[in-house]
């Protein structure tokens, strides 16, 4: 079951209207966790068990460690989880990767080895709700926080479908806290919740799926040669694609939430603005870049021991972040990417730490960060080595004799939406996008959000699975 789906209008109806019956808040409660189990079954019903394993083992686990007096017990409790989550994670995200690998590694040294074909379901999601219960345990380890007070609330917080299976990746002392009393939306909060699925479902169904995955598709899935034009324009639209799909799911997710009374970090703040690697982190994806922060590149020594083991820590972090997103070397060189110009950020600023940019600097900063992001875009979107190299020799002007790919309206049409997406995110740069809708005029805002209906109901056939579901 996913967002921009029939299916799921009917199912957030009903739990909208259960959430909201004259019941006491655990039966409400227990409702919203069996509707959350069966939003996840929708997709395959027998992988509700990994949600299962990992709640009972995680919730137990955290009990334990803090009644444990020894500290190697504590330690013992904390390795648990972190074993059957990344266990359940390796084996079913990264077995047929590891295989392969193994496989080709033999074969370079001599040795002929013929794996057993892994027919693996990679149950969608995975990567999210394994981070989201990891933190729960490592906080309460590290003595961040205390153990959730009841199992239900516990068990609800892993389970709550609006961030289940792409995000945002919640922190247990963000949501569980709001189990604990009554959660009923105000009108105010019911109508902006909704304002705010409508956006995201058009961000996803209209600009997305409709109008930029196409020439993204004839570019990079199309058998012939792209030239300088066609690769950037495909990139391009890329780039807009997986914002808009991704951004699109976030926003629709937080406003399914406060539709239900609960609110939702955000994951997305105008990124295409940024200036510098640091701040693109800091705007795009951000619940995940503060996980990688505070239980990766913290423990690896962050920047408290000296500039190697500062740019050791942001290089492997960035690695790991790469290799969260896809059981693919692409995925891992597109992290690798990120890490190198996060680790020439750090040294450029500590080289110039007197130089403040003027109006225009800053501009070409962020034009500039733009495009190193792009680059980074064709090994996020490439299925091969292979695929990436002709892209970016075609972007640097090697495939000069390339026949044409994109029409001329295809062409304008990506240009006209990337460049809208990018002039919107510089313009409201410094702001969030819950007050840029609370600024505006209601008579204008209600026409836009009724237009944009309009739009995700016609375009409904082009809907596609959201990007970050394979993740």
């Amino acid at each position: 079951m996913v967002f921009n789906s029939l299916t799921f209008v009917v199912f957030f109806a009903c739990v909208l209207v259960m959430h909201n019956l004259p019941l006491d808040w655990k039966t409400r409660k227990v409702n919203l966790l069996l509707a959350s189990y069966l939003f996840y079954a929708a997709w395959n019903p027998p992988f509700v068990a990994l949600l299962w394993i990992s709640t009972v083992v995680d919730w137990w686990a955290a009990k334990k460690l803090v009644s444990a007096e020894n500290p190697h017990a504590r330690r013992a409790w904390m390795l648990l989880s972190v074993v059957v989550n990344l266990g359940m994670l390796g084996y079913f995200k990264y077995g047929g990767f590891l295989m392969e690998n193994f496989s080709a590694m033999l074969a370079s040294v001599g040795v002929a080895y013929q794996p057993p074909k892994l027919d693996i379901v990679l149950p969608v999601g995975i990567s999210f709700y394994t981070f989201a219960t990891l933190s729960y345990t490592l906080d309460v380890y590290l003595r961040r926080a205390k153990p959730a007070s009841n199992f239900l609330d516990y068990a609800l917080f892993v389970t709550f479908f609006p961030h289940l299976v792409a995000g945002p990746i919640m922190r247990p002392t963000e949501l569980v806290p709001q189990f604990a009393h009554e959660r009923r939306a105000t009108s105010q909060q019911l109508q902006f919740g909704l304002a705010l699925m409508v956006l995201g479902l058009f961000q996803k169904v209209v600009l997305a799926d409709s109008f930029l995955a196409p020439a993204a598709e004839a570019v990079y899935d199309g058998r012939g040669t792209p030239g300088a034009l066609d690769a950037w324009m495909g990139t391009l639209a890329f780039s807009g694609q997986i914002f808009c799909d991704f951004a699109g799911y976030s926003t629709t997710a937080i406003g399914a939430a406060m539709c239900l009374g609960f609110a939702m970090p955000d994951n997305f703040r105008f990124p295409y603005a940024a200036v510098g690697f640091s701040d693109f982190w800091r705007r795009w994806h951000i619940t995940l870049s503060a996980w990688l922060r505070d239980y990766l590149y913290i423990p690896l020594g962050g920047n408290r021991h000296g500039a190697s083991r500062t740019y050791f820590a942001l290089m492997a972090t960035m690695l790991l972040g790469g290799l969260w997103h896809g059981a693919s070397w692409t995925f891992v060189v597109w992290g690798g990417l990120h890490g190198l110009y996060l680790a020439v950020e750090r040294m450029l600023r500590s080289r110039f730490a007197g130089y403040t940019p003027g109006p225009f600097a800053f501009f070409l900063l962020g034009l500039l960060t733009y495009a190193l992001v792009n680059i980074t875009w064709v090994f996020f979107r490439a299925k091969t080595f292979a695929q990436a190299w002709t892209m970016l020799r075609a972007m640097f002007g090697f495939n000069a004799d390339a026949a044409p790919i994109l029409p001329t309206a295809d062409l304008a049409l990506v240009a006209l939406i990337v460049g809208g997406i990018v002039t919107a995110h510089w313009l409201l740069r410094s702001r969030t996008l819950e007050a840029m809708l609370a600024r505006q005029h209601p008579v204008p805002l209600t026409a836009a959000l009724g237009l944009m209906a309009f739009a995700v109901v016609a375009a409904q056939g082009a809907g596609n699975a959201f990007i970050y579901f394979q993740f």
